[in-house]
């Protein structure tokens, strides 16, 4: 398969695009620790977007991985999880800040280090979104690709390491997105080393969805949500 688009996001580096529906997108580690945080839009209308709550609550899952979706908060799929080598994805920590970047890698700034300073998710997500007409009151909790946060039984949250580098996490769009991707540490990464590894991006085309679908088929509520999605397809097919 010949893929329509191929860049790589260096670390500390951030992405966004809009994806048309019925496309793969192929999310590959160059190497360890790798990070990328994503944020997800209906690119026709982004006020509907990504959900956490939903997409975990009705997988009945705390974490991500082949055969999950990636649900907006209108109980539609925004993407689908088709392929996974990891294993482990978490959707709970969130991303970093520019003040939790400075305490914990030190003090750096574009005017003395030049492109080499660290740079935070939340910088990187309002930066992007405001290419597109949006602010950081837009911003929703991401999935972090490669990441695996285990929740422990006081309740708190727990970082484990797992083996990323050259694996590889596919994406299939199920409606038009706009996706919004930054290559930044998990904040519950416990290095005190900033992050140092690229992520490259594939589009390519997918196939289409079959009715022994792994996605469409996990889970009552996964079938709901992409038949709403269809529904929706089907009436829009008329404006794509």
């Amino acid at each position: 398969m010949t893929a329509v688009f191929k860049m790589m996001i260096p670390a500390g580096g951030k992405w966004s695009a809009q994806v048309g529906r019925g496309k793969q997108i192929r999310i590959t580690a160059q190497g360890e620790r790798a990070n990328l945080a994503c944020m997800l839009y209906n690119a026709k209308s982004p006020a509907e977007r990504y959900n956490m709550p939903d997409t975990l609550k009705a997988q009945h899952t705390a974490m991500l991985t082949a055969g999950h979706v990636l649900m907006s908060d209108q109980g539609k799929v925004l993407a689908s999880m088709i392929q996974d080598e990891v294993g482990w994805h978490d959707s709970l920590s969130g991303y970093t800040t520019r003040r939790g970047t400075d305490e914990k890698y030190g003090w750096t700034r574009y005017q003395t280090e030049g492109n080499k300073w660290y740079r935070s998710g939340e910088e990187n997500f309002k930066v992007e979104l405001f290419r597109h007409g949006l602010t950081g009151r837009d911003m929703v909790a991401p999935v972090n690709f490669f990441t695996k946060i285990v929740c422990q039984k006081d309740g708190a949250m727990r970082y484990v390491e797992q083996a990323v580098a050259q694996q590889t996490v596919i994406l299939r769009t199920e409606m038009e997105v706009l996706v919004v991707f930054s290559n930044t540490p998990s904040p519950l990464d416990p290095s005190e080393h900033y992050l140092n590894a690229p992520v490259e991006i594939e589009i390519l085309d997918a196939e289409p969805v079959k009715e022994d679908d792994i996605c469409v088929n996990r889970c009552g509520e996964n079938r709901r949500a992409f038949e709403n999605t269809w529904h929706d397809n089907a009436l829009l097919k008329g404006a794509y």
